[in-house]
């Protein structure tokens, strides 16, 4: 997720801010495009802050009031650092599109555009830092509750065709994080949350890292609850022009995640993928593959 002028101090400031200015400062780091184009009422409006609010945070921030964010922000839009997602608010503030087929397409080419972000160098650097402490570790507990289970899930899944490196703490009858208490220093924790926040998951993470294990996080801001206690923080996008946040970013990055671990592994993940696809075989998993056929 690309950041704007003002983010590395946002973050600084964040926990001796009141709870309103973290609210408006929070819009900030998720939103700096929204920042560059809208007006300080409506950012307000849409951050659920009164507009004094907004100018309270500039003032915080060192700056003599919001015009002077707007412009920095504005700035960074005509030089091209706010990336794609600048560009296409403007764009969908000016069209409001409507019906089936528009929102479809509004939706796909966000999508894209947060996809692609995943290939910024920033994000590149977070990836390789990160699946280096995965594949350092003697193991991964993998932690993802409600809408980001799949994304924890799929990574485990992906890596459980390797060995036994990943332990799921799935929550299936109430006993599903209970196998945290197993992990040490040389595992890691792959914990992923978004807003809002799934409770449980926050206190799982801080009980792993309050017994020194480190901590990868999957989440959607500098400043959430994981990213707080993250050895390693992975930013993902949200944001969706449907009333539902997407998951797509979360599941992008497990999936990428489990190339790069699996990878590091070399030929002792060939050699156990090749165990595994003798046993799937053997069991018949799958259904076997069509030949195509020839034309007479």
């Amino acid at each position: 997720m690309t950041g704007g002028p003002l983010s590395a101090s946002i973050v600084e400031a964040y926990e001796l801010l009141s709870p309103q200015l973290k609210i408006a400062a929070r819009y900030m780091l998720d939103r700096p495009d929204d920042v560059a184009l809208l007006s300080m009422r409506e950012q307000a409006r849409r951050a659920g802050v009164p507009a004094a609010t907004m100018t309270r945070l500039a003032k915080r921030l060192g700056l003599d009031g919001y015009d002077e964010v707007r412009a920095l922000y504005a700035g960074a839009v005509r030089a091209g650092s706010l990336g794609f997602a600048g560009k296409a608010g403007a764009q969908v503030e000016v069209q409001g599109l409507h019906g089936e087929r528009a929102l479809a397409a509004d939706m796909a080419r966000s999508l894209s555009r947060q996809i692609a972000q995943l290939a910024e160098p920033d994000s590149l650097e977070r990836l390789a830092v990160a699946a280096g402490h995965l594949h350092a570790a003697r193991r991964v507990y993998c932690l993802g509750l409600r809408s980001c289970h799949a994304a924890a899930w799929h990574f485990h899944y992906m890596l459980s065709l390797l060995g036994d490196k990943t332990v799921m703490l799935d929550d299936a009858g109430g006993t599903g994080l209970d196998a945290i208490r197993d992990a040490g220093p040389d595992d890691v924790l792959l914990a992923a949350s978004v807003e809002p926040y799934a409770r449980a998951a926050i206190e799982a993470a801080h009980y792993a890292t309050a017994a020194g294990v480190p901590l990868v996080a999957i989440t959607d801001s500098e400043v959430s609850p994981l990213a707080a206690r993250a050895t390693a923080t992975l930013l993902v996008a949200t944001d969706s022009p449907s009333f539902f946040h997407t998951m797509t970013p979360l599941l992008a990055v497990a999936e990428i995640l489990a190339a790069l671990v699996a990878g590091a592994g070399g030929n002792r993940a060939l050699e156990a993928l090749e165990r595994t696809e003798a046993q799937l075989s053997a069991f018949g998993v799958h259904l076997p593959r069509r030949l195509p056929r020839k034309r007479p």
